[in-house]
């Protein structure tokens, strides 16, 4: 049975391929670009303003003592945001859409860190308490609440929980066992196996052992990765200002070695922008869903530091890989148009630090791609929670998420990544339309936060009822109290 859907799956990628094409081509990129400039411009900037809070957020404690603290949702965010993205993506842009395809790349996160800024924002305005005592929260939420649409909100859950469920996960499941079969002979059917065994006592922990987990190994894997990046390209240092240029000239067609290869205007922007989307996810909808789970005093304090986390994945992770494989000499205008993943970004880092590193980065890969996995259904566990799947059923569909780590493991690496990009179109899209929609919410919160912040109060507790700088009361009673009245709520269910 998982072989025949394997063939089938197998057998569709050149009718997923034309879906995937038209879907960027001719509406996603101008949504995305659109809305992320619709709120770089509405609030003057917000991700350079506020660049120094977003730091000063991360490093402050403000964990209210409940559920999940605000560094675990940005780590267990980043867990699933820096993975293959960072790796075999960056790679992928490169080989597709050449040089100029980063450039997009830059353009995406840029104003993206606006979109996710506003996205994590509304998370937290929306959230709901669980009996637990822990938050959820997401476009699920705020779909159905602010929206009072809870029809496109259970839409919006489901293309979620397929996408991060198994649509995500297989492309995480494919990136390892293409690199331990390259790397080191390992048959994908093995890696499938083992993946499933490994990954068996994790996911049946739940949402907090997640966090935790993501929160200890997720610093250290993105952290190391960057170091040895950049160790190389220091290596390499003369070739930085030609990488600058080939990736200027190549996101405006000035180069027409790279315009002959088939990297031109629209294969750069295509790429870049399919690649940066799936890399950093900001208006996505799926990092609201982490963001939500945070306890924080005030709504934008986690926009601020999930706006962070486009930063780092992106401007810092991606162009590290980016510019440590043009640095290395294994690519040039000969690679693009081959499709090549983590081979491209291993023979980079083996062919600049020796034989020895093959072992390095197999770690790195598969560290990356292993965390990533538990993000991605952290993601779809709250969205279940949101349709009231519980006990049993919760049980079913994670041995059906299991699963779908071996089916990837054994499927095409151009079969996963497309079937991850029409999943992550239809998601990014729905989300975008509501958060636009729900945008005086979000600058309401913003004017009240920036207004503390002029009076020294920031540390004071967000006030969703009687708030003069919102359009209405939050509705529910997380955020209808103030501080001297905690004790009263939490003893509430």
């Amino acid at each position: 049975m998982k072989i025949e859907a394997v063939r089938i799956v197998a057998d569709s990628q050149p009718v997923l391929a034309t879906i995937s094409d038209f879907l960027y081509t001719y509406m996603l990129i101008y949504v995305l670009v659109g809305v992320g400039l619709y709120f770089s411009i509405r609030t003057c900037l917000v991700q350079l303003r506020h660049f120094p809070d977003m730091w000063r957020t991360m490093l402050s404690k403000d964990d209210e003592g409940h559920g999940i603290s605000s560094f675990q949702a940005f780590a267990t965010g980043m867990a699933s945001r820096v993975g293959t993205g960072n790796i075999v993506g960056v790679a992928l842009a490169l080989t597709l859409g050449g040089p100029g395809a980063i450039f997009w790349m830059w353009v995406v996160a840029f104003v993206g860190m606006a979109t996710g800024f506003v996205e994590a924002t509304l998370a937290q305005i929306f959230k709901v308490k669980m009996p637990d005592g822990t938050y959820r929260g997401g476009p699920a939420y705020y779909i159905r609440t602010g929206l009072k649409s809870p029809v496109w909100a259970s839409i919006f859950a489901v293309l979620l929980i397929f996408a991060y469920g198994f649509a995500f996960n297989m492309v995480q499941a494919n990136t390892i066992a293409d690199t331990l079969h390259a790397n080191h002979t390992v048959p994908q059917w093995v890696t499938a196996l083992a993946l499933v065994a490994l990954s068996a006592p994790l996911l049946l922990k739940g949402v907090r052992r997640i966090a935790a987990f993501a929160g200890k190994v997720m610093p250290f894997v993105a952290g190391f990765y960057v170091a040895v990046a950049l160790f190389i390209i220091l290596l390499n240092l003369n070739s930085v200002p030609g990488i600058f240029a080939n990736i200027f000239q190549g996101a405006f067609g000035l180069n027409e070695a790279l315009v002959g290869s088939g990297a031109g205007i629209l294969a750069a922007l295509l790429n870049g922008t399919k690649r940066g989307l799936f890399s950093n996810e900001a208006g996505m909808g799926s990092a609201p869903n982490m963001a939500a789970t945070a306890s924080v005093s005030h709504p934008v304090k986690q926009g601020l530091i999930q706006s962070l986390g486009v930063f780092f994945d992106t401007m810092i992770v991606c162009t590290a890989t980016a510019f440590m494989i043009m640095a290395s000499g294994v690519y040039g205008v000969d690679s693009i148009g081959s499709a090549q993943g983590a081979e491209l970004t291993n023979d980079a880092i083996v062919g600049s630090l020796g034989g020895w590193s093959v072992w390095l980065t197999s770690f790195i890969i598969f560290a990356f791609a292993f965390t990533t996995l538990f993000g991605n259904y952290s993601y779809a566990e709250s969205n279940l929670n949101y349709l009231g799947v519980a006990g049993r059923k919760l049980s079913y569909f994670r041995v059906a998420v299991l699963a779908s780590f071996a089916v990837g493991a054994l499927l095409s690496l151009e079969t996963v990544w497309t079937l991850a990009d029409i999943a992550m179109a239809f998601m990014a899209t729905t989300n975008l339309v509501a958060i636009v929609a729900l945008s005086k919410w979000f600058f309401g919160a913003l004017k009240d936060w920036e207004d503390k912040k002029k009076h020294g109060n920031t540390a004071q507790r967000f006030v969703g009822h009687g708030n003069p700088f919102l359009p209405g009361d939050v509705p529910g009673y997380v955020w209808a109290i103030d501080a001297q009245d905690r004790a009263a709520y939490d003893a509430k269910p």
